[in-house]
């Protein structure tokens, strides 16, 4: 360890030249050889494709494992990594930006390369689902030997058992800029929440041609509305105030359903997981499409139903009980159910285009929607999904009922109370909402159990084609994973 120790410390005196681009020649040659070591070799257990890779003089120092030769180090791999059968069972994942190179010269000449970076590895153990193992970081020094690239040294340390992602510290913040203009995205919010802490904000693009959006824009988020309603409730419900399971009729019932003795089934729990039987919107006149709780169906009128049954409860406006409730207890100074002139400042808004770039005319909310039309910020956002992810406010009860799968929605997905719920292979999940309008494209994910979470607010009718890209940067493999969820690719 000690050899190792001194190396890395050589290693690390080397890295005075600069940092080459992602578009130079020697990055572009270091990362093909870095894919034929993994993609192509390590990660098929096809030793043959990278054996020669390998300088004859090739040295492996490990934090876990001590040091090894060439054919030490191919054998311990055939033997253990790969199995005797050569039966494949270990990948690694490079974390997206992490990689960095570092030319060496002598007389003015490339002889050689420093690359390190981070990577994640997962295993495969007969027939059982890939599960995360270990993450390190490491570090290689390439050699030019007549005029062939060789690894000569290669560093792995500092392992543990934490999924590691790309850091913000890594973005480059002027090539984000130019994919948002390459897919006509005006604005763009991203919220990290690692640790059960807002990590950072990313607030990118401009509100106006000339102007750029600040960090604190505000946006309407559509149907992330919804899980804000759906917290009022639960808040009320654990203060023994409002009961989950009572028929809301009780309070409130929409004229157009005076006549329908299924209005008397309805409760709370049917609209916050889209078991009401209504529409998503009524065309004119209310009504059941299939009686409640006996299957799924998305629906704004739901939490139209209930906000409508709460304010004649309480005798207060939906806004006033949030604000109650949730905006004044977590500082969400900018956050508004409709348009208040006296809290939002116009300047700030999110203008909301088509996908040719057309702005629509903007159209201020003067009174609640349950569902809809909610005004907030990144921050005060991420405020309200990391007091629900906490549990703030509710009773054991009530918080284990919020992630419990109450009814099945689509592709394996279910729905708890006031969100959906992602499964993944490793055995943890996420809860999520998205919100779609003319101009508005959003969506929110949080990981109760790793106190992990994203947010993306875009204010374009196609902002949804960012969230691939996105959800795959900052959630490495669930961000993956919920793409072949919502392809049906998951069953």
């Amino acid at each position: 360890m000690k050899k190792y120790a001194i190396l890395l410390l050589l290693l690390t005196s080397y890295l005075i030249n600069a940092q080459v681009g992602k578009k130079t020649k020697l990055y572009k040659t270091i990362m093909a050889k870095d894919s034929l070591l993994f993609n192509v070799g390590f990660n098929t257990c096809d030793i043959s494709q990278f054996e020669n890779l390998y300088s004859e003089d090739f040295e492996f120092f490990h934090d876990k494992d001590s040091i090894s030769n060439k054919k030490q180090f191919l054998l311990n791999l055939k033997k253990g990594l790969c199995g005797t059968s050569g039966e494949y069972q270990s990948r690694r994942e490079l974390v997206k930006g992490s990689t960095k190179i570092y030319p060496l010269f002598k007389k003015g000449k490339t002889y050689g390369a420093i690359q390190i970076g981070v990577h994640n590895f997962y295993e495969t153990i007969g027939k059982q689902n890939e599960k995360f193992a270990s993450s390190a970081d490491f570090t290689h020094v390439w050699i030019l030997i007549n005029g062939d690239w060789k690894l000569k040294r290669s560093l792995s340390y500092n392992h543990k058992k934490e999924l590691l992602q790309q850091d913000f510290s890594v973005d480059n913040t002027n090539e984000f800029i130019s994919w948002l203009k390459e897919n006509n995205v005006p604005t763009l919010g991203i919220g990290v929440i690692n640790k059960g802490k807002l990590q950072e904000i990313k607030v990118l693009g401009n509100l106006k041609s000339d102007e750029k959006a600040p960090y604190n824009t505000i946006f309407n988020v559509a149907s992330l509305t919804k899980p804000v309603t759906a917290i009022v409730a639960l808040k009320l419900i654990s203060l023994n105030k409002w009961s989950l399971d009572e028929p809301i009729y009780r309070y409130w019932i929409d004229p157009d359903l005076e006549n329908d003795k299924r209005v008397k089934l309805l409760t709370t729990r049917h609209v916050l997981s889209h078991q009401t039987g209504f529409p998503n919107w009524r065309k004119k006149k209310l009504s059941f499409k299939f009686t409640p709780g006996t299957q799924y169906g998305y629906s704004g009128e739901g939490f139209e139903f209930l906000r409508r049954a709460l304010e004649k409860k309480f005798n207060k406006t939906l806004n006033q009980l949030a604000t109650e409730l949730i905006f004044e207890p977590l500082k969400m100074n900018d956050t508004s159910y409709f348009w208040d002139d006296d809290k939002i400042e116009e300047g700030r808004v999110a203008l909301e285009f088509d996908k040719e770039g057309n702005n629509y005319e903007r159209i201020k909310r003067r009174t609640e929607n349950g569902a809809d039309d909610l005004l907030t910020t990144i921050e005060d956002y991420s405020k309200f999904l990391i007091s629900v992810m906490n549990g703030d406010g509710f009773s054991e009860k009530v918080f284990k009922e919020i992630q419990r799968k109450q009814v099945a929605s689509k592709n394996g997905k279910h729905f708890g109370l006031g969100f959906e719920r992602y499964d993944f292979k490793d055995g943890n999940f996420a809860l999520s909402h998205g919100g779609a309008d003319k101009g508005v494209q959003t969506i929110v994910f949080i990981f109760p159990k790793t106190k992990q979470g994203i947010l993306i607010f875009t204010n374009v009718d196609d902002g949804y084609k960012v969230y691939e890209k996105l959800l795959s940067h900052y959630l490495g493999n669930y961000g993956k994973e919920i793409f072949d969820i919502e392809m049906g690719k998951n069953k």
